[in-house]
């Protein structure tokens, strides 16, 4: 726990000095930054932990990856997590300033699109928090299964919408415009695809967020 808080609050003072939230929150809002930087201790902890637990479910499932793809990046804070120094690291993000400021910090990351990540080539596949923002959800989702190493996992999370998690949203001081679905919507697409493995909850007492992890049906 005490090397989880030292790792948010060293990551955290990094996103402060280098991107001014309050200022340019509109550039901003849909990635996870607000998020991660929030004022609101509590709200900015709910943020970072569903990567530690998104990055625990994964090493359960596959212990030592060679391959990794995060879809929907944004500044890379799973890669820090997942991957030394950005080896073996690969993400997806359109957004230019979010990917600058990944490169900046992890120098090993590869950046790449959904087209030229290889087929069947990662061990390590990680939506965080990403589909959502997306109406072709379920196109992405099988494109992503595609994109899955034989053994290896694919760990989705997301906002569960229900009314605890809109009330801390609107708390928080977000408004969710750019939400086009909900996890349990994607979670069915995944269903047809992939075979489930297993599905944990961000805050136990609290079911904001939903974590699952997938693999390739046998």
């Amino acid at each position: 726990m005490l090397t989880q808080l030292n790792h948010i609050r060293a990551r955290r003072a990094d996103l402060r000095r280098d991107i001014d939230v309050v200022h340019s929150f509109e550039a901003w809002e849909e990635s996870c930054v607000p998020s991660y930087c929030h004022p609101n201790w509590l709200a900015a902890y709910v943020s970072w932990i569903r990567l530690f637990r998104a990055a625990e479910l994964a090493r359960t499932i596959v212990p030592a990856p060679a391959r990794i793809l995060d879809f929907g990046s944004s500044v890379g804070e799973l890669g820090h997590l997942v991957s030394e120094g950005g080896a073996g690291y690969d993400f997806v993000e359109s957004d230019q300033h979010s990917a600058d400021y990944l490169v900046s910090r992890l120098p090993g990351a590869r950046r790449v699109t959904l087209e030229d990540a290889p087929e069947g080539g990662y061990d390590q596949l990680f939506a965080i928090d990403s589909l959502e923002h997306n109406e072709n959800y379920a196109e992405l989702l099988e494109v992503l299964a595609g994109k899955l190493a034989p053994g290896g996992v694919l760990i989705l999370s997301g906002p569960t919408e229900n009314r605890l998690y809109r009330l801390g949203r609107r708390i928080a001081g977000f408004d969710g415009h750019y939400h086009e679905t909900t996890i349990y919507a994607i979670e069915a697409v995944a269903e047809r695809l992939l075979a489930r493995r297993a599905v944990r909850q961000v805050l136990p007492v609290a079911p904001l967020f939903r974590i699952s992890a997938w693999a390739r049906k046998s």
